[in-house]
């Protein structure tokens, strides 16, 4: 079998913990296998790295970001191959240039749009192993571009795709995708397995076992993906597509996202081609707007509301200075201390009162909800921030996932 292995910053986080994963790289070779390996920064130094550039200045160039952040990865790659190497195994450290991950060129954010692997491939044919820097690529222009938080992920799934690997395990500092924050709630449950779809929700809704992108990535070209711990031993989770069985739950997951924000736009003139002139500059800087709510016109004016990434809002902020004079609104506000709460699960198909029973329980709570969102398999709330753990624990159980 050909495995695609990916670890991520905590499993890396310090040279024995390196050496512990160079050791589980090489039973996976003893049994026979051949072994690709990814791997993420030391855990914490990607902060490290964006908070010396805020030192400097609160918006940094997104170009040198890339240079700056891509360095962390190359740190963890030329460890591990040294570990391996010591430890009687040839390995080779690769730059996500050295392996041709050709990405777009958005910078932060790049989109990888295709993979030649063939110096993966040379290595594997000398029985060495290839470890690659996980986050990073290179665009036509031979610009260093990162694929965003969590890109690590990506790179695995996408090598193994490209590869045509049997196998792309994913090791993190948990045993595998969770009912829910254990961390929040101390019942929450392993699950077995869940489909793409309902993990492209969680991950998407700020689940931070798997980057979103990625799932997207493995559903698209049927990458057999498992969620394991890089600390115990356990049969993880497998991402799979959609079963009968899977139907049968109502709800899979409880998730949430702190890392969101509100701009309303107030006074906004209602009338055709107001939302394009709002949203076009938003898309063209690259901001991602997840929830947008528009109220019922008074007096032929409206209020917008949509949510961004908080990671973005200083650029949002910016925008809507110019965007509010183009248009004729009156004025925008920001509020950054919301979250995002949602449940997801295919079963919500089939089943009634699911939306029911999520207002209620955060209506008996005490907790208002600011925004709604809905879609085949998912329902989100953004609400204040700080009912976000008591939110999550109430939705948990009224769905009695800790059964």
């Amino acid at each position: 079998m050909l495995i695609v292995q990916k670890y991520g910053g905590t499993s890396v986080g310090s040279v024995e913990r390196i050496k512990n994963v160079a050791r589980k790289i090489i039973s996976t070779r003893n049994e026979g296998h051949d072994v690709v390996v990814v791997v993420s920064a030391m855990s914490g130094e990607t902060d490290r790295l964006v908070s010396l550039a805020h030192e400097i200045t609160h918006v940094p160039v997104e170009r040198e970001m890339d240079i700056l952040l891509s360095s962390g990865e190359r740190v963890t790659v030329a460890l591990l191959a040294i570990a391996l190497n010591s430890m009687g195994y040839p390995a080779k450290a690769f730059t996500g240039r050295q392996v041709g991950i050709v990405t777009d060129s958005v910078h932060t954010k790049a989109r990888i749009e295709r993979i030649s692997g063939e110096r993966v491939q040379e290595a594997l044919k000398e029985g060495v192993i290839p470890v690659i820097a996980g986050f990073q690529g290179i665009s036509e222009g031979s610009d260093v571009t990162t694929l965003g938080r969590g890109g690590s992920d990506l790179t695995a799934v996408a090598l193994a795709a490209a590869l045509k690997a049997d196998l792309c395990d994913i090791y993190t500092d948990v045993e595998g995708v969770f009912t829910t924050d254990p961390n929040i709630v101390s019942d929450a449950k392993k699950l077995d397995k869940i489909s793409y779809e309902e993990m492209l929700e969680l991950a998407s809704l700020g689940a931070k076992v798997l980057q979103n992108r990625s799932v997207e990535y493995a559903a698209k070209y049927g990458v057999k993906v498992r969620v394991l711990s890089a600390f115990a031993e356990g049969n993880g989770t497998l991402l799979t597509g959609e079963d009968e069985d899977m139907e049968k739950v109502v709800v899979s997951g409880v998730t949430y996202d702190r890392n969101q924000s509100k701009v309303t736009i107030i006074g906004v003139p209602d009338k055709p081609g107001i939302a394009a002139r709002i949203f076009g500059p938003v898309a063209a800087s690259s901001i991602i707007v997840d929830m947008i709510i528009q109220n019922v016109s008074q007096e032929s004016l409206t209020d917008i509301s949509f949510t961004v990434p908080r990671s973005d809002v200083k650029k949002t902020i910016t925008l809507m200075e110019s965007i509010i004079k183009d248009i004729g609104a009156r004025e925008f506000e920001v509020k950054e201390d919301i979250a995002k709460v949602s449940i997801v699960g295919v079963g919500m198909r089939s089943h009634s009162g699911v939306a029911l029973k999520m207002f209620s329980t955060l209506a008996d709570e005490g907790i208002n909800i600011m925004m709604i969102s809905t879609s085949e398999i998912k329902i989100s709330c953004v609400i204040d921030a700080k009912y976000t753990e008591l939110a999550v624990r109430a939705l948990h159980r009224a769905f009695e996932l800790g059964n």
